[in-house]
């Protein structure tokens, strides 16, 4: 009988983490970061609850780090075999990886310089670049709709999610005992309205669903009514000289915005002197997404020509595109920055403001009446992006206290999430609701909110919790 354990997303939306167990099969279906609140974050130090040595295969959604970010861990605490994830995946999990290792061991360094001078017991990072290297030789990627047997018992099939580039649906076959079941993780579904990537890929079969929940309680604005809001804000900024700061995540969300500040400067409606992407990741990604036009929804491959730039993500033509765009990619070009006191949209990571550069461009900016704050994607509970969008009116930022005097703006239909209704509807396209259906990845008012409504629809339906065995 096979057999699936909830390790990670179960009280919140980050962790994933899921073991599945078939025969003398082991596969571990994601392997993500704890993120957020100290406590949670404190998790991505412990012990991974199986023996990493004993599993056979590690299937992973996306390259997000709270489904990607603990790989290094489990190589480096015995696991030695594939990691299979689409090819984009693979590409963006590179960059993210080796980023996220980069920055364990440079705040690792300075706490440990203060440990040192009291005397402390020193830390070590979570995992370091050289961690990062020895992972990345284990991974595999795969073609989407293409079926890959894992072990004997286990097939899989990476389905288009539209979450972010290379994001999956994953559709797993297990048979047993001449009999096959089919599981199916949604990963983290897309928000239909966004820009470049296609929609999720319908399913229609399955005995065992797993759904992400993270927007379960709540919908989008319209993409226009959302773009509207962006053009209102961008000519608000204008008009009283102050900056906009956009915290953005490098992968998915920093690519959508500059692909609409491109719209609105094809239109003529961009007045800002110069847009500065400061992140070393997104520009690295960026050349990524530019490299798999392929996946892109046809619509929006058709603006982006029509823009007369066929290469529009390419870093040296995106500025036919967008030609106020600059990459700010040194330490030294980011602090510049600094300096620039109106005229100016930054977009910087990380997106939940709890780290990256986009927190000293927050001590600069924050306090200024005249500037304004956009946020343009999902604050975990726990970070200070959350503390902002929930009305904090002072907040500690590279150890000072800073005012928040700008104007704080937060655009959901920019969000890469589906919501409730677009959860809903995918959900729909199954053929009839005798599967089990299991939420996770979501925030408990979010998947309470869920619940009743796939409940509503005749799912049996239920909220899993942390080291809960299920057999099927």
């Amino acid at each position: 009988m096979a057999s699936l354990t909830f390790y990670g997303a179960i009280e919140g939306v980050t962790g994933s983490n899921y073991l599945l167990e078939v025969g003398n099969s082991k596969i571990v279906l994601d392997c993500g970061l704890f993120q957020g609140r100290r406590e949670e974050e404190a998790k991505n130090h412990e012990p991974f609850p199986y023996s990493p040595q004993d599993i056979d295969a590690v299937i992973v959604s996306h390259a997000h780090l709270d489904h990607s970010g603990r790989l290094p861990v489990l190589t480096k605490q015995g696991y030695g075999g594939p990691i299979y994830m689409t090819s984009p995946t693979l590409e963006l999990i590179a960059v993210l990886l080796k980023d996220a290792a980069s920055l364990q061991e440079r705040d690792v360094e300075w706490e440990n310089k203060r440990r040192k001078r009291a005397g402390k017991k020193l830390l070590e990072p979570i995992y370091t670049e050289d961690d990062v290297e020895e992972t990345l030789y284990q991974c595999e990627g795969i073609n989407y709709h293409q079926t890959l047997k894992v072990t004997p018992e286990v097939c899989v099939k990476f389905l288009e999610a539209g979450h972010i580039l290379g994001s999956s649906i994953l559709e797993i076959t297990i048979s047993e005992h001449g009999k096959q079941k089919t599981l199916v993780f949604s990963g983290d579904l897309g928000n239909s309205q966004a820009a470049l990537l296609r929609d999720p890929d319908i399913v229609e079969r399955a005995d065992i669903v797993l759904l992400e929940s993270t927007y379960g309680d709540r919908e989008h604005k319209s993409i226009d009514d959302t773009l509207t809001e962006f053009e209102q804000v961008i000519e608000q900024a204008s008009e009283n000289g102050g900056n906009i700061l956009i915290p953005s995540f490098a992968v998915g969300r920093t690519q959508e915005i500059i692909f609409r500040l491109g719209e609105l400067y094809q239109q003529g409606k961009l007045k800002q002197q110069a847009i500065y992407l400061d992140s070393p990741m997104a520009i690295a990604v960026t050349e990524i997404y530019h490299r798999y036009q392929d996946v892109f929804n046809v619509e929006d491959k058709s603006a982006i020509n029509q823009s007369n730039s066929t290469a529009a993500w390419h870093k040296k033509s995106l500025h036919t595109f967008l030609p106020i765009l600059r990459y700010s990619t040194t330490t030294e070009e980011s602090m510049l920055l600094n300096k620039i006191k109106s005229g100016a949209i930054i977009i910087a990571g990380s997106g939940m403001c709890n780290g990256g550069r986009i927190r000293h461009h927050l001590k600069h900016n924050l306090w200024q009446k005249q500037a304004h704050v956009i946020f343009v994607g999902y604050q975990a509970i726990g970070t200070p992006g959350r503390s902002i969008v929930d009305g904090i009116q002072n907040i500690k930022l590279a150890g000072e206290n800073i005012a928040v005097k700008a104007q704080i703006h937060t655009l959901g239909g920019f969000s890469a999430h589906a919501s409730q209704s677009q959860l809903l509807d995918w959900l729909s396209h199954f053929s009839d609701k005798t599967a089990k259906l299991f939420l996770v990845h979501g925030e408990e008012a979010a998947k309470q909110s869920l619940l009743e409504q796939v409940k509503s629809r005749g799912w049996q339906a239920t909220i899993p919790t942390f080291d809960q065995t299920i057999t099927f």
